[in-house]
């Protein structure tokens, strides 16, 4: 294959030079991204098409020297006319290692250059076309033999299909591994060559591969029995780590398993009647909801969870802050509240909700993505702490108190300095400080208050203020069920608000928009945006039982039907049938760093029929089981949200009726 031919020439390292830059702690990767390079009289020297997006990714990158096509028929007719490759560079703006090469590789001339003569240039904001990102992360992971992440590099054929990929690379020859601009050269050469036909050809059957593997297959079609989601929950239990909580990833990464700790908690309520079964599937849940919420993942000051830790115990996140993260982990700590009864969850869900509303919710009312991981040009810089820093703000005495508490010392615990965190419960350290619980928790509170104020001064993370359509549905589901299992009615009145913001603002002649930023919309949206916003609407009914919300879900359930059910073999495609044409249609059930589609639009079917007495939608649901049983059977793992909605169809509803005055 003309692809091994590539690897002759040392192309394939390069697709793992992103991991071997991580292991290798690339010094490069810590310097302070320099500012664009200025004219004399301080405008950009460069500036290219991307300055007209939408996206605040985009715009990132709209004064480098590249010249950038947004994805569209313009860049696809240029690569067509010139007879170039496509040269395709996704990310999205809280992403470090995005701008590392950014800096590295996109701010300088001479690799512009090269990308500019041998290839169309085309930047992608993967958070505003999931379905692209999703289809050319597939074919990345198999150019690299099992490795993906952003930002993303492929280079694709003018008709779309892609010949190789990686993601991160080092700017020139480092160590052995070829860098970014040789790599063009090399790929440039092959295009123009020999090989050229050799790479077509290898083109066409990566997108042959693609399309067999994005599609779910009518021979995988069966049923899931409560025997299976048993026998799963109970390796899903066995697979947490025991003292820490949480499950690896690689070798030192954890990410809040929140899909997984869902499936554990619905177990453990179908099992409450055999208390130490319910107690063995709850067990992990708890041991992970505890370390995380005492370590550097959550903000122990300002509140809110960092996107993974880089270490097995939760203390050094990647410290960009996802609004689906604070969505999705902020259900788990209430669900644990609801069946512990234990107040520690639901204070940790509060603090959640509460930094969400304060950092994240426009004025308008819609809710923004993302706050970046970097500030001033390094990660973490505005959540890490020194000690004497500390000390000068509230004294010796509350000081050190605190300091005992959350885990600061002269050495510092990361790189020199302190991420807070909590490894001693609050009452072994008022114990050995000789002073009362509740005296110790006024005090600290007074603290962070004071520290606080100070962090505020710093210069904050760079905040993605684009509203995606999809993680505010999923925002608004746990401000509505959180403000409702905790009494809040101004949790309830924001998610409010933003349902309304969306169906307002990115609702174009009944259709849902994607996404939304300053006035400008992105004029698509796929099936997690629909899927999403109808659990908001249904989450939202059930909160205040306003018929009107029960009604707009109805209409949006109408809209996905149409435009995304397949109708022959069941389940949702992730893209509109009247949608942009891309390489392949996807239809697909495994979860991501979000539950997929299909799995969240399963419980709503449910839920529908249940509400409407509508048999027709509890048929839909069946079907769509049947449809993705035997991928879901092969990969559970990968389908934790979709086997809820199992547990929930195989478990049925417990349904009252209340009668007397409204």
């Amino acid at each position: 294959m003309t692809i091994l031919k590539l690897a002759a020439l040392g192309v394939a390292a390069a697709a793992l030079a992103g991991l071997w830059a991580v292991l290798a702690g690339e010094q490069d990767a810590e310097q302070k991204m320099d500012s664009h390079k200025m004219q004399a009289d301080g405008t950009p020297k460069h500036t290219n098409r991307l300055i007209n997006a939408t996206s605040p990714y985009l715009l990132q990158h709209a004064h480098n020297p590249v010249d950038w096509h947004e994805w569209g028929p313009e860049a696809f007719e240029k690569a067509k006319k010139e007879n170039k490759p496509i040269f395709l560079s996704i990310g999205y703006s809280a992403c470090h290692w995005c701008h590392v090469m950014a800096h590295e590789s996109f701010e300088d001339e001479e690799i512009a250059g090269v990308m500019n003569e041998l290839f169309v240039n085309i930047k992608l904001d993967r958070e505003e076309r999931p379905d692209i990102d999703d289809i050319y992360m597939r074919a990345t992971v198999m150019f690299t033999r099992g490795h993906g992440g952003w930002p993303m590099s492929v280079w694709l054929t003018p008709e779309l299909e892609p010949f190789f990929g990686g993601t991160y690379f080092p700017p020139r020859q480092r160590g052995g591994q070829p860098g970014f601009k040789e790599l063009c050269e090399q790929i440039g050469r092959a295009w123009a060559g020999e090989q050229k036909d050799g790479v077509i050809a290898d083109a066409k059957r990566m997108t042959e591969l693609l399309a067999q593997q994005m599609v779910t297959a009518v021979s995988s079609a069966g049923t899931i029995e409560a025997a299976f989601l048993d026998e799963f929950a109970g390796q899903l239990r066995d697979a947490f780590d025991p003292v820490e909580g949480g499950m690896l990833s690689g070798s030192t990464n954890k990410f809040p398993p929140s899909m997984a700790m869902d499936l554990l908690m619905r177990t453990a309520h179908r099992n409450s009647k055999n208390q130490a079964a319910a107690a063995a599937f709850m067990a992990p849940v708890k041991t992970t909801l505890d370390h995380m919420a005492a370590g550097g993942i959550y903000d122990q000051l300002g509140g809110g969870i960092a996107r993974y830790s880089t270490d097995s115990q939760w203390l050094v996140p990647h410290f960009e802050k996802m609004l689906y993260d604070q969505a999705l982990v902020s259900r788990s700590y209430i669900d644990a509240h609801l069946l512990t009864g234990e107040q520690k969850y639901a204070d940790v869900a509060a603090d959640i909700f509460n930094w969400v509303l304060a950092d994240l919710q426009s004025p308008e009312g819609g809710f923004w993505c993302t706050w970046d991981a970097d500030s001033e040009g390094e990660e973490g810089k505005y959540y890490v702490w020194s000690r004497e820093e500390i000390m000068d703000v509230v004294g010796d005495d509350d000081g050190e108190l605190f300091c005992a508490y959350y885990d600061v010392s002269a050495a510092g615990n990361w790189e020199g300095r302190n991420i807070l965190n909590v490894p001693k419960p609050l009452e072994a350290v008022a114990a050995e400080h000789k002073i009362e619980p509740a005296t110790m928790r006024e005090r600290l509170g007074a603290v962070r208050e004071k520290l606080l104020a100070v962090r505020s001064k710093r210069v904050p993370p760079h905040r993605d203020e684009k509203i995606l359509c999809e993680w505010n549905g999923m925002m608004i589901s746990s401000l509505a069920r959180g403000g409702a299992v905790l009494g809040e009615k101004r949790f309830i009145d924001a998610a409010s608000r933003a349902a309304d913001f969306i169906l307002d603002k990115q609702s174009v002649n009944g259709r849902l928009v994607r996404s939304y930023r300053e006035g400008r919309r992105l004029e698509t949206a796929f099936l997690t945006d629909y899927a999403y916003m109808i659990e908001a609407l249904l989450e939202l009914y059930e909160a205040t039982f306003d018929k009107r919300r029960l009604e707009q879900a109805v209409e949006l359930n109408e809209v996905l039907t149409r435009q995304y059910w397949d109708n022959e073999n069941g389940g949702y495609y992730f893209g509109a049938a009247d949608g942009e044409k891309l390489i392949t249609r996807i239809k697909e059930v495994s979860d991501g760093a979000t539950p997929s589609g299909n799995s969240v639009q399963l419980m709503n079917l449910l839920r529908l029929s249940i509400m409407l007495g509508d048999q027709k939608l509890r048929e839909m649901a069946e079907k769509s089981m049947s449809a993705f049983a035997g991928d879901v059977k092969r990969g559970p793992h990968a389908a934790e949200r979709f086997l809820a909605g199992v547990d929930f169809a195989l478990a049925g509803s417990i349904e009252l009726a209340v009668v007397g005055d409204p």
